[in-house]
């Protein structure tokens, strides 16, 4: 997992917007897919069409925020000329947070999102700026 994340993190904020969708989107779709095999398992399906339309849901949702999230955080560098600003982060994680809101046809999924996600990938971003280790290696 840290080496599909090291991928989108080494390409440079605001460039090369195309890259980083793919992989952001190859990334959270696994993640859906990943949530989809739990609530399929923990939650059986009546019938297999039931269980393979959750699981699609789940897994395309999932896939549509992350592509809207690093679409809309390059393509803020780009235009705001700032690459490595956690503003942009948190205008990305709004964006995905509108995205689960509009799927779920709910305003308060969508303002909830936005404040959270975007909350939680500008700290993010913060975190890479001053160093800190996402996944950290057990010192023995």
């Amino acid at each position: 997992m840290s080496r599909i994340l090291r991928l989108y993190t080494d390409i440079p904020d605001g460039t090369e917007c195309h890259r980083k969708a793919y992989i952001a989107t190859g990334l959270s779709g696994f993640v859906g897919l990943y949530a989809s095999a739990f609530s399929v398992t923990l939650n059986p399906a009546k019938t297999v069409l039931e269980g393979v339309a959750r699981m699609g849901r789940y897994t395309f949702t999932a896939a549509a925020i992350g592509a809207m999230f690093s679409l809309t955080s390059c393509i803020s560098a780009q235009v705001r000329e700032k690459p490595d600003d956690p503003l942009n982060y948190f205008i990305g994680g709004c964006a995905g947070g509108l995205t689960l809101g509009a799927r779920n046809h709910s305003y308060g999924v969508a303002a909830a999102g936005c404040v959270y996600m975007g909350a939680t990938a500008a700290l993010f971003k913060l975190g890479q700026l001053e160093g800190w280790e996402l996944f950290p290696r057990p010192k023995v």
